[in-house]
This record gives C-alpha cells, structure tokens and sequence, in this order.
C-alpha cells in the first residue's frame, strides 16, 4: 500500500490546493493531508490565516480525494512520518531544487521515501486573492458616494 503525505496552510483554498490534492491522491493508496495552525503561519510567514484552522481542516477533510486530515503544530514532515510511516510526500513544483526541500530529500531517501514535485498552479495563491480582495475594497472605499 503507498501512503501519502502533504501539508500546507490551506488559507483561502483555491484550484492550485484542490489541483495538488487531486494529484498527490491519484499517486497514492490513502492521502494524509496536514493543515498547519496559525501559530505556524506567524512563525513562519509574520502573519496570521484568514481562515481558522478548525474551518480549513473541515474543508480539506470535506474532499473525497483526502482520506485522513490531522492538524500540524510544526512543519516537521518527521513528525508525521514517525505517526504514519508514509511512503510518498507531496509537494509543489516551485519548492524543487531549494535548500529546504534538499534537506528533507537528504533525510527521507535513507527512509525509502519519495519526494514528489507536483505541478504548481500558475496564477493562484492565497496572497494574490488576499491583495485582490483588499484592492477591490480599497476601489470601493475610494469611488463610494459620499
């Protein structure tokens, strides 16, 4: 049985989350999905989710391509495969060929698991939709009628 992994924030889910998941499950037997707390976000990003953790687990867990939906305190994929003993962990494309992911390729390869890059979605990120809504009140805001 192949076990697969991936985790993210989930904030503001959109196609490119939805297009990982979709492929990261049709590589895989069972998909675990991580969904990292806003604790992790201010970490890692200086900024907090728009969306609660407990509303972007329900989302993700909503989705017939994810069979388990566990929240991540850190982003530690170790962590999660010392609980599941995963096979494969999912990742996006734009993350290939950075140090961080050549650690963990470093780490998992003794362990027999392997990293795969998925296609990234081009055009859609959580920080786009944030800026767009923000400009699309900033343009109301300003041609409002008094």
């Amino acid at each position: 049985m192949i076990l697969g992994y991936t985790n993210g924030y989930y904030d503001m889910f959109h196609v490119g989350h939805l297009n990982l998941l979709r492929r990261a499950r049709a590589m895989c037997d069972l998909l675990i999905v991580g969904v990292l707390t806003d604790d992790v976000c201010q970490r890692q990003k200086d900024r907090y989710c728009v969306i609660p953790l407990e509303q972007r687990m329900d989302i993700v867990g909503a989705l017939p391509e994810v069979n388990m939906v566990v929240p991540c305190y850190e982003d530690d994929k170790s962590y999660h495969w010392e609980m599941y003993q995963y096979n494969k962990l999912f990742v996006g494309s734009d993350h290939k060929a950075t140090p961080v992911w050549e650690k963990w390729e470093r780490i998992f390869k003794p362990l027999g698991v392997g990293i795969i890059y998925l296609p990234y979605t081009q055009g859609v990120t959580s920080t786009l939709i944030k800026e767009k809504v923000l400009s699309e009140k900033a343009y109301q805001e300003k041609t409002a009628l008094p």
